[in-house]
């Protein structure tokens, strides 16, 4: 992260260099004038060296500004996108370190060509304008490429949840018994467990739990179901143990304050999925699963309630432990929610290994694919919780692709509540070699196989029987294409 000292060096540099630029003289001209060395020079332009008093009132004069002008942080208008960048907290938070990335490379870079790298950043600055980015936004996105470069399975906390586990005698076997968890926030870390006092607050909605840190008092929402009260005291326990100060004080995505936040927030709910679903434990029961000739959506059921963990809890553990252990890393994971039956349907989570895959995000305000199970399986637990039938719906679904990508995607939806919308996970896996070696049930014709597309806008399915908007972009490409062969035709007569 880039500290205050090295932000007001960098802008120094850039002014300074600005002017000189200005005032017409080369880096030997200044450096002789204000009797420094070019070398010198050369630092302080990059941002690496800060003058002192005496150097920079001699820089001042040469240049013919005041004291004061040369060292405030204001850049001129030309430059102002990369001081706007520079004094933004999403370049002062945002984790160089994790990607690899020294804060004094960045810093390199605007000092080497600061006008491209101000008309870059002014595109960056138009582009968050323009689709109403956030912080938040950038953050997130951040949290995503760093679990994506480590095929999103974290190594050291795994270690920790087994070294937790091992120090404390806890018995890890499925289902986790979690009041082993309450007793460890309680007697280890003074805590206090409220399950009333949340209830009186019927405004909180959907807030499942709220931490009081001046208290040391978690509030729960009354009538949690098993899975969900699991993960609130796994969470906080793994805040506990891993020491992390920054931190949400409730489990909803409210705005964020830094990306510290975002980061140990993630950590916090790898190691409780991780401590509720133990590893070895999990990779054998899912080698039996992928093991069976046919498919049987009871026994994803099974070890759902065998672990006593929510369908994303367990969708999200898969994406841990599938590339580490069955080699299958060309996969993603995708959450909707559906606030009523009526409403859209709002892709809340996602995640991408390997590369971009082609059920993904979309910005444009189109509309996914009906035919995706995703979708599906949302609408048909709604008609299915009008009939009280099970909580969650269970499916697969081998989706083909007009780019010939084909994809497994196992799903499970539950019907939503009046506070709660319905939600769908789902994982897919990409139907290569691999896959075809590792689950033997893939080829079961029980499976349905549909050929699918992104957006509605963007099908040329004719015959979709869930279409829900024309193909407006498949027309606007052929009326496109119409006319540039129409000018092609013309420019090359005769």
């Amino acid at each position: 992260m880039l500290s205050h000292g090295q932000v007001v060096r960098l802008i120094f540099g850039l002014k300074l260099r600005e002017l000189r630029l200005e005032r017409g003289f080369t880096p030997a001209e200044l450096a002789r004038a204000c009797d420094v060395s070019v070398s010198y020079l050369n630092e302080i332009e990059k941002g690496k060296k800060y003058p002192k008093a005496d150097k920079i009132l001699s820089m001042s004069k040469v240049l013919g500004v005041s004291y004061d002008q040369l060292t405030s942080l204001t850049l001129s208008r030309r430059l102002e996108p990369i001081s706007e960048l520079l004094q933004s907290d999403v370049l002062k938070e945002f984790p160089l370190e994790m990607f690899g990335l020294e804060p004094i490379r960045i810093v390199e870079l605007i000092a080497d060509a600061p006008a491209k790298m101000n008309a870059f950043i002014s595109t960056l600055f138009e582009i968050a304008r323009n689709y109403e980015l956030r912080q938040e936004n950038f953050f997130l996105a951040a949290l995503r490429s760093y679990q994506e470069m480590h095929d999103n399975y974290f190594e050291e906390l795994e270690q920790d949840v087994h070294t937790f586990a091992v120090e404390r005698n806890l018995t890890t076997a499925p289902p986790f018994d979690t009041a082993q968890l309450e007793k460890v926030l309680c007697e280890e870390y003074g805590y206090t467990v409220d399950r009333t006092t949340l209830g009186d607050y019927d405004s909180l909605g959907r807030l499942r739990s709220v931490y009081q840190p001046k208290l040391k008092r978690l509030l729960l929402r009354p009538g949690l179901t098993r899975a969900q009260e699991s993960f609130v005291l796994a969470r906080e326990v793994a805040f506990n143990y891993l020491g992390m100060k920054e931190r949400p004080y409730v489990n909803a995505n409210f705005p964020v304050r830094s990306f510290d936040e975002v980061l140990n927030n993630f950590k916090a709910s790898y190691f409780a999925g991780a401590l509720l679903m133990e590893e070895d434990n999990l990779v054998r029961d899912l080698q039996q699963f992928f093991a069976a000739d046919h498919w049987n959506p009871n026994s994803l059921l099974d070890l759902l309630t065998k672990y006593g963990v929510s369908p994303e809890m367990f969708m999200q553990r898969l994406t841990n432990l599938l590339p580490r252990h069955f080699g299958l890393q060309s996969l993603f994971f995708l959450r909707f929610d559906q606030a009523k039956a009526n409403a859209g349907y709002l892709l809340t989570k996602e995640l991408h290994l390997s590369r971009l895959h082609n059920p993904h995000g979309n910005e444009l305000h189109e509309h996914y694919c009906r035919r995706w199970i995703s979708l599906r399986l949302i609408h048909e637990s709604r008609q299915q919780a009008l009939r009280q039938a099970p909580a969650f719906s269970i499916g697969a679904q081998r989706s083909l692709y007009p780019n010939g990508d084909e994809y497994l995607c196992l799903t499970l939806a539950r019907a939503g509540s009046v506070v709660e919308p319905a939600v769908s996970v789902t994982v897919g896996l990409l139907c290569d070699d691999t896959l075809r070696h590792k689950v033997r049930f893939l080829e079961d014709p029980a499976i349905p196989q549909k050929r699918v597309n992104e957006t509605c806008e963007r099908c040329q399915i004719p015959d979709c029987e869930v279409r829900s908007a024309p193909p407006v972009e498949i027309e606007r490409k052929a009326r496109q294409q119409a006319l540039r062969d129409a000018i092609s035709n013309l420019v090359n007569a005769g």
